[in-house]
């Protein structure tokens, strides 16, 4: 890229999607100069070690001030407070954004905190795995992903939306443009109920006293070591995002527990063909992911990625 998108980037939070934006942004060259911001003093020198960023500080607020685009890339539950504190440093025509995977109540704390004249648009990169940190961090995480914005008004802006396009699509990401509440009707399937069916099964795992833990290790060279994958995920994230998208996890989680009942009936009642067309149906799905690039040749089950 010959010239940045944006001369001044401040991240808010530099885990695993901070410091893959902070890695990407730079090899890219979509920005001029990176603030790094987190509360952790030790994330923050760490950051620092890993020449992450151009600033470093622990207030958002000093963080935030002279930027052209923050991005709060914290657990959905901070997201409101973390705004109360930086709008008085946020410039006039600044873009405010966000990572995190639920976007209607983020949008409903954070609009308030919004000073008149800085450009509020919700986002969420559909990109992760289940390592935390600074150093989980990868330039390419965002390649052929897709990073859905969910601006919340009408009106708007519309050259704020282009230039916050533009700098996802610097990172190698596919950018669509959704309404926050259908967002998260469609992310409570497609990713939180599929994080909690993980958790759910692992803690079963764990639980049971006729299966030592040693043999659940020894053998998880199966279905279930799929399920550790996501299982192993941050908890504050997960935490957050059920309770932040209560409403639509609940209705998801009623349906598969409604299938869940149809398909213990097939298997009791030796129901074959049910089985069969079931099994069918789905194995459609994961070929239709593949042919859609949102999967590799080669899962990653927590292998870790070279650092940039």
């Amino acid at each position: 890229m010959s010239e940045p998108l944006f001369e001044r980037l401040t991240l808010i939070g530099i885990g695993l999607i901070g410091s893959s934006i902070a890695r990407a942004a730079k090899v890219r060259g979509v920005v001029r100069h990176i603030t790094i911001c987190d509360e952790s003093a030790v994330h923050l020198a760490r950051a620092e070690e890993l020449e992450l960023g151009d600033r470093y500080c622990g207030d958002a607020g000093e963080a935030a001030e002279g930027a052209d685009l923050v991005l709060l890339c914290t657990p959905v539950g901070v997201s409101g407070a973390l705004t109360k504190r930086m709008g008085a440093f946020l410039k006039p025509g600044a873009i405010l954004s966000d990572v995190g995977s639920t976007k209607a109540t983020v949008v409903g704390e954070v609009r308030p905190h919004v000073p008149e004249g800085v450009h509020f648009i919700a986002g969420h990169p559909l990109a992760g795995t289940e390592q935390s940190g600074p150093d989980a961090g990868f330039s390419s995480l965002f390649e052929s992903r897709w990073c859905i914005l969910t601006p919340d008004q009408p009106d708007a802006d519309a050259a704020a939306i282009a230039a916050l396009s533009r700098f996802w699509e610097g990172l190698g990401s596919t950018v669509d443009i959704m309404d926050p509440d259908h967002h998260d009707r469609v992310l409570a399937i497609v990713s939180h109920l599929p994080h909690l069916i993980a958790y759910n099964i692992v803690g079963t795992a764990d639980d049971l006293e006729t299966v030592t833990k040693s043999e659940v290790i020894k053998y998880s060279a199966s279905g279930f070591r799929d399920f550790t994958r996501l299982a192993a995920s941050d908890p504050t994230m997960w935490r957050d995002v059920c309770l932040h998208n209560k409403d639509a996890i609940l209705e998801m989680l009623g349906r598969f527990s409604e299938d869940l009942a149809a398909l213990q009936r097939a298997v009791r009642w030796g129901d074959g063909d049910q089985l069969f067309d079931l099994f069918t149906r789905t194995r459609g799905i994961r070929r239709s992911i593949i042919e859609a690039g949102q999967e590799t040749d080669e899962p990653d089950f927590g292998r870790h990625h070279p650092k940039d």
